[in-house]
């Protein structure tokens, strides 16, 4: 079967759903990684933090705590790298199993496509599995690279070393916190494209929803308001 058959199974509104995933995945993390400057993300103002955090770390003794935070984010990133690993498993039995599958939503929604339709939507869902194992991955070595940077701090915070090191310490820590969270946004489009088993309609609704979520914890949750109004100057 050609590619031009293949697509010809889908419906339009199939295809607007899906292009309207691909979109709203990458625009989000677009608008989420280059704010405007008058209202910062919450990775934007996470990433000044994790700066801050590593020009604390110079005069900090001990620097046991500020190990234990690396340890926690790396096993962070390990478990969601699992976890990821085990969809793309899962993805792949059940592209062995879409018969089956396709059986059982024929009872739900009364749909017969055939067997290659429910195939190419599932591989769109191991896609984005991949993708997040992928970042993650990255992300946990990042981390393991900012373990090692902080490890070569000198111990004399006057030292004139110190501080460049730890700079870059901050920027592999910022960096390796942009993989996670890229990471989680594909977790979150991955899940709504799992909609999509039921039908282009509710892909619709579930990429709406899961956008606005995204979005919303990013430029309108309180943490983020907590960080604006920690951020701002304190009055005498």
């Amino acid at each position: 079967m050609e590619f031009a058959d293949r697509l010809a199974l889908f419906t339009t509104l199939d295809i607007w759903a899906v292009t309207l995933l691909l979109l709203s995945w990458l625009v989000s993390t677009l608008v989420i990684e280059h704010p405007p400057a008058s209202r910062p993300s919450m990775s934007k103002l996470m990433a000044q933090y994790r700066l801050n955090w590593m020009n604390e770390f110079v005069v900090r003794e001990p620097r046991i705590f500020d190990s234990q935070i690396i340890g926690q984010l790396r096993q962070g990133t390990a478990f969601f790298a699992s976890a990821s690993m085990i969809a793309i498993g899962g993805g792949f039995a059940l592209l062995g199993n879409a018969e089956r599958l396709r059986g059982v939503a024929q009872d739900l929604t009364q749909s017969a496509d055939p067997v290659v339709v429910w195939e190419i939507k599932l591989l769109v869902l191991v896609l984005f599995a991949a993708n997040a194992f992928l970042k993650f991955v990255w992300s946990h070595r990042l981390f393991g690279y900012c373990a090692v940077l902080m490890a070569a701090v000198p111990n004399d915070a006057n030292d004139p070393q110190a501080m460049v090191q730890a700079n870059r310490a901050g920027q592999i820590n910022v960096l390796a916190a942009r993989g996670y969270n890229r990471g989680l946004r594909s977790v979150y489009f991955g899940i709504a494209c799992a909609a999509w088993l039921v039908g282009p309609e509710a892909l619709l609704l579930a990429v709406f929803f899961t956008l606005g979520v995204v979005l919303r914890r990013e430029f309108a949750s309180q943490s983020r308001a907590v960080l604006m109004q920690a951020s701002a100057p304190t009055k005498p």
